[in-house]
């Protein structure tokens, strides 16, 4: 008898170990029962996907058998999308309608949210209104303390970012004020900056891209939005393909997987082939490994290893600014990219190669010579970067220890930078050995 209950014992111990690994279900908890029952009574049923916890990325789908290549994960009926269409048919249409300017579809859907989100019990769209996040991770929302420690050209677009949503709320006051007779409280409390960030936010990092024929109640802005409830619990991999669309037989938004999954592991969709720096700005993530992120060279870091008494530097910094070899200069899990060499190629030509810069553009050798110092000033590059990066993940980790309620959002910005170093520490490793090979 004693052994075996020593048996189970192991083999609930190894259960145990194997839902930490795959991920910890959760479709018992009463958000999800809810969910699923709200579901089901607008016509969806569903077998493969169970919600659960997920040590590397927290709330996600598991799957529930094991789907090969060119299998269904799911079919979410018309019914429990969220569009504008939803939008027109609740009481806020004939405010819509009525209201010059037209407003934005995103404006709507905004709109739409906040409203529901106010009515609380009351409103038919709570038991999904109750799973989505309470806050968000976009730089938008991010402290000034933490957007100062992004990288520059993210920095700029999380600064650009806030001022959009600002300008949003900006515009949309008096509209909001027009909706005064649905609400007994006054429509400035119920239509503050922070519920719109978060309605902002809920729209740009979770909905689906459905296109809707243009209506005349809204401005020109493509109307392109679907909020998809229980779709949107499945997170992004870089590396799964998925086919998605909505199909007009089923009338039903579908996803198809091209990758195979093990029963009881996480679901994964590609949300498309997004740098680390991108998955941040625009879903308030970043994903480890990532083969599609990069680290960038701005021009202004580039012309530092270049003397200024080049008598012909002004003109090639002018033929790479014509021919757009000044943007988007990286350093990849490969190397430095066929741009980045082709404008250190440029920069590296001596007086009596110059006139084969339309030949250097196109890639073909000047010589030895150039080749070689292109590819020493890469290697500088990327040693300054690193150095750089090293220092800026040294600021995080101080600021960590002096701000504990931004701590989270701190180590966000700090893996986007690790990730960052490892790209950049494989890149010097790649240019080391190519120099030994020269």
């Amino acid at each position: 008898m004693k052994k075996s209950r020593g048996r189970t014992g192991r083999k609930r111990r190894r259960k145990h170990l194997k839902s930490f690994t795959d991920g910890v279900n959760c479709s018992h908890k009463l958000e999800y029962i809810k969910l699923q029952k709200w579901l089901k009574e607008r016509g969806f049923e569903d077998t493969n996907l169970r919600p659960a916890e997920f040590w590397g990325t927290g709330r996600g789908l598991m799957a529930t058998k094991a789907l090969q290549a060119g299998d269904l994960v799911i079919s979410l009926p018309e019914k429990c999308l969220l569009t504008t269409g939803t939008v027109l048919s609740s009481c806020l249409g004939g405010y819509i309608v009525k209201w010059k300017p037209p407003v934005s579809p995103l404006l709507a859907l905004c709109t739409f949210l906040i409203a529901q989100k106010h009515l609380g019990e009351k409103s038919p769209w709570k038991p999904y209104l109750d799973v989505l996040p309470k806050t968000y991770t976009c730089p938008a929302c991010l402290d000034h303390d933490v957007i100062n420690v992004l990288p520059k050209p993210l920095k700029k677009k999380a600064q650009e970012q806030k001022m959009m949503i600002q300008e949003l709320f900006r515009s949309s006051r008096a509209f909001f004020s027009s909706l005064q007779p649905l609400f007994a409280e006054n429509t400035g409390t119920i239509f503050n900056y922070s519920a719109l960030e978060w309605a902002w936010c809920t729209i740009n990092t979770r909905t689906i891209y459905m296109k809707h024929p243009h209506r005349e109640c809204f401005s020109l802005e493509p109307d392109v939005y679907a909020l998809a409830p229980y779709l949107d619990l499945l997170n992004h991999s870089p590396n799964v393909q998925v086919k998605a669309a909505f199909n007009e037989q089923t009338r039903s938004y579908e996803i198809w997987t091209n990758s195979q999954c093990k029963k009881y592991q996480e679901v994964f969709i590609c949300y498309g082939p997004h740098d680390n720096q991108r998955l941040l700005l625009e879903y308030g993530f970043v994903a480890m490994e990532n083969p599609h992120s990069s680290v960038y060279v701005s021009a202004d870091t580039l012309l530092k290893y270049f003397s200024p008494l080049d008598k012909q530097r002004k003109a090639k910094v002018a033929i790479l600014k014509d021919h757009n070899f000044l943007e988007n200069l990286t350093f990849g899990w490969d190397g430095p990219s066929w741009r980045l060499l082709t404008a250190l190629k440029v920069l590296s030509l001596g007086a009596d190669e110059f006139a084969c810069w339309r030949r250097t553009l196109l890639g073909d050798v000047t010589s030895a010579r150039n080749e070689q110092q292109a590819l020493d000033t890469a290697a500088k590059i990327c040693h300054f970067l690193i150095e750089e990066t090293q220092h800026v993940l040294l600021q995080i980790s101080q600021l960590k220890r002096d701000k504990e309620n931004i701590k989270t959002h701190l180590a966000l910005v700090e893996m986007l930078h690790s990730e960052d170093l490892k790209i950049l520490q494989k890149s010097a490793e790649i240019l080391c050995n190519l120099n030994l090979a020269t």
